[in-house]
């Protein structure tokens, strides 16, 4: 009985170490944003954004982003999802707003994914957007938080770009909307 225990022991030692290795060689989860446009791979930045992560990937994980749209798409600026529907029927976030990360030292450059918010910083829930070119003016100054950065396009950007181009109009009271919807059908962590 004792070395069915020991056994036990070492196999669950074993377990343990397979897994710290495998966090210590993949410490930035990536998530893959399947669309209608194609797909975009996203490395995420615990070490430097750990609540917005935390954050993004609870709403990953709960399937939240499945079938909604990029609902705000500003050429030479940004694009916008994680909110609204086809219908522009905004879906709420979930969990809890957190508090504001831009502070982190990660910067609005091209290609990075920021939390989406509105005039009070600590408001994000499940919206982002990614940057189309560096919008410097984003980011956090002193007494002035600026958008929290959490992650950053690793494949896709072509994608990304795409999306820019697409035709938009004013919906309702939102402006700058796909006039044909970009969805993403799928939000998941990459292996998963």
């Amino acid at each position: 009985m004792s070395s069915l225990l020991v056994l036990a022991a070492f196999a669950g030692l074993s377990l343990l170490l397979m897994f710290d290795a495998a966090s210590a060689a993949d410490p930035n989860p990536v998530v893959v944003l399947e669309t209608t446009a194609g797909n975009i791979e996203i490395e995420l930045e615990p070490a430097k954004a750990p609540i917005s992560v935390a954050n993004f990937l609870k709403y990953v994980d709960a399937g939240f982003y499945n079938n909604l749209v990029f609902h705000r798409v500003i050429p030479g600026f940004m694009v916008q999802g994680g909110g609204m529907d086809e219908s522009m029927k905004e879906k709420r976030g979930e969990f809890p707003p957190i508090k504001n990360e831009s502070g982190n030292g990660l910067k609005n450059t091209r290609g990075t994914l920021a939390m989406a918010r509105t005039n009070d910083p600590d408001s994000a829930t499940a919206q982002f957007f990614i940057n189309l070119i560096d919008n410097d003016f984003l980011n956090g100054q002193a007494g002035r938080p600026g958008y929290a950065v959490f992650g950053r396009v690793v494949s896709g950007m072509d994608v990304v770009d795409m999306i820019a181009k697409a035709p938009t109009a004013t919906r309702g009271f939102h402006e700058n909307v796909p006039v044909k919807a970009i969805t993403i059908k799928s939000a998941k962590r990459k292996g998963k």
